[in-house]
């Protein structure tokens, strides 16, 4: 189970303040700013209930907690920024080791109120509509917790988890959720007067929504007690299914039928409204985005795997070689360079999955073995990082989208590395909710990866990704640099030049206008050998 949560404190986050009828009871409200070039993650929203609840006791802030725990650094050799805790994560301490559990959540925090124009939310079909603007996407199958900070109830952190199938581990899970969206706040000083309750779940074979209400109650019973025992109440807990949603905490049948209440209409609400103005949008559903990370599988999945099997076999005996893994690294930098200009000459077109369906035809199975093995390494896999903005980023978020849908049969974790680089671009483009989705994924696959852990945590805690863009864009031209320091090094050797037939310097007297002969003697006719090494006489007996 992996977390999704919003940044903190991003350029185009929106705040929230509402007032409430009685002053013991917040009401949730959020104020969207003025639309922004790239969409923004977190949407406006406002809350407001149409009946009261008065708060239980004192409350406690929301801060972003960390996802996957201290961050250990790999166990690889070679300096890299992508793989420097300190770089990615800034100053932000490790989490406690309550958050490296199975069951593991992060939650963040909103920016203060903005004096823009606000967003109210009354009632309980206000609240099941303005979900998916919360997160960026639906989510399926899935637990989510908002709180609300202030007398006007003005959203903050938020934490997602998905449900487990198990009802025995709801007890801990609803007692790790609630101490990870409480606790979390109290290292930031914003106590959160209360908590709205989420449960995102759709029928199963033979199910209807009013089913799915009853057999998650007590999981919503359970997260009402958890937040209470932290003197934070449950303001609001609903549960959405099957195109309806049913209040756990109304005992009104004529506000909350027992047969559910209709979700309003995708679009018509003063939400989606306010998203629009915002330049928000959703982008599906948690399983659709998913979907797109997922590997192929059926005859074409064990083609694939095939593939990967005789690339694997070829790779051994080629990095054993003198510089076999240098020459490995620049093969498969080589190799996505020229996939990724392949991709941008070729946009696709129409719905997700037809898109998906267009790229999978551009890449070959060799291709895609040579290119999903060669990341495994380290250095490779940060210098691939380098396409992250500009023309190239769209073309290599859809090449590593690809890549990891051809992570099939027993090379499933191996599509942690271009999971981790999807999940960077994303986050690099501005598309938080994307990026959660790409780097849980990886970290279900391997919770130690460290890139994955550090990414992660810095989008749950707001940070900017400028500055490891402007990293990763001096390694890039240092790179090049040192490509072309020998080939500019070598290119003066190869030139023969003539050696000088006269001595630089003075010369001495007597000897003007004599030629030089070989090691400093004179021309030929100066002095001779008898071949063995001596002098030979001259005319007059005397030697010269």
């Amino acid at each position: 189970m992996n977390p999704h949560s919003e940044p903190s404190k991003r350029p185009g986050d929106t705040n929230s303040a509402a007032t409430s009828s009685p002053p013991s009871a917040p009401t949730p409200s959020n104020s969207p700013r003025p639309p922004k070039p790239a969409p923004p993650a977190n949407p406006p929203n406002a809350t407001r209930p149409s009946r009261p609840i008065a708060p239980t006791g004192p409350t406690d802030p929301a801060r972003a907690a960390d996802p996957a725990g201290p961050a250990d650094p790999e166990h690889t050799t070679g300096p890299s920024a992508l793989s420097n805790p300190a770089y990615i994560a800034g100053s932000a301490n490790p989490s406690d080791s309550s958050s490296r559990s199975s069951h593991s959540a992060s939650a963040e925090e909103s920016t203060a109120p903005s004096a823009d124009a606000q967003v109210t939310l009354r009632s309980p079909a206000e609240l099941a509509d303005a979900l998916p603007y919360f997160l960026g996407f639906y989510p399926d199958d899935s637990v989510v917790m908002v709180a609300l900070h202030g007398e006007r109830g003005r959203f903050g952190g938020r934490v997602r988890l998905g449900i487990p199938t198990d009802a025995a581990q709801w007890p801990d899970v609803a007692d790790q959720l609630a101490d990870c969206l409480i606790s979390a706040g109290q290292e930031r000083d914003d106590q959160p007067a209360a908590i709205i309750v989420y449960l995102c779940q759709e029928p199963a074979a033979g199910e209807s929504g009013k089913d799915v209400k009853d057999r998650l109650r007590p999981l919503a019973q359970r997260l009402r007690t958890a937040c209470g025992a932290l003197d934070v109440p449950v303001l609001e807990a609903l549960c959405l299914s099957n195109g309806r949603f049913w209040s756990y905490c109304c005992p009104d049948f004529r506000c909350c039928p027992a047969e559910g209440t209709p979700m309003v209409m995708p679009g018509t609400s003063v939400m989606a409204a306010a998203a629009a103005y915002a330049g928000m949008q959703v982008r599906g559903s948690l399983k659709e985005m998913e979907a797109r990370l997922r590997p192929r599988t059926g005859p074409r999945a064990a083609e694939q795997e095939k593939a990967l099997d005789t690339a694997s076999g070829a790779l051994v005996p080629h990095m054993l070689r003198r510089d076999g893994a240098a020459a490995v690294r620049r093969d498969t930098l080589d190799l996505a360079g020229a996939m990724i200009r392949r991709f941008r000459l070729d946009p696709p077109s129409g719905s997700n999955r037809a898109r998906d369906a267009c790229d999978d035809a551009l890449i070959t199975d060799s291709e895609a073995a040579t290119l999903i093995l060669g990341l495994q390494d380290r250095v490779t896999r940060d210098r691939a990082a380098e396409w992250m903005d500009g023309p190239a980023a769209a073309p290599a978020l859809r090449l590593w989208r690809a890549l990891a849908r051809r992570c099939a049969g027993g090379y499933a974790e191996h599509a942690v590395a271009p999971l981790t680089l999807a999940g960077w671009v994303c986050w690099s483009t501005e598309d938080g909710p994307s990026a959660r989705v790409a780097l849980s994924c990886a970290l279900a696959l391997d919770p130690d990866y460290t890139f994955a852990q550090l990414l992660h945590r810095a989008i749950n805690e707001g940070l900017d990704p400028e500055p490891l863009r402007r990293c990763l864009r001096a390694q890039h031209q240092e790179a090049a640099a040192a490509t072309e320091a020998p080939m500019s090094s070598t290119a003066p050797a190869a030139k023969v030049t003539p050696r000088p037939t006269k001595r630089s310097g003075p010369t001495r007297s007597g000897s003007a206008g004599r030629p030089r002969g070989p090691r400093g003697a004179t021309g030929p006719g100066s002095r001779t050998t008898d071949g063995r090494g001596r002098r030979r006489a001259g005319r007059d007996g005397s030697r010269r």
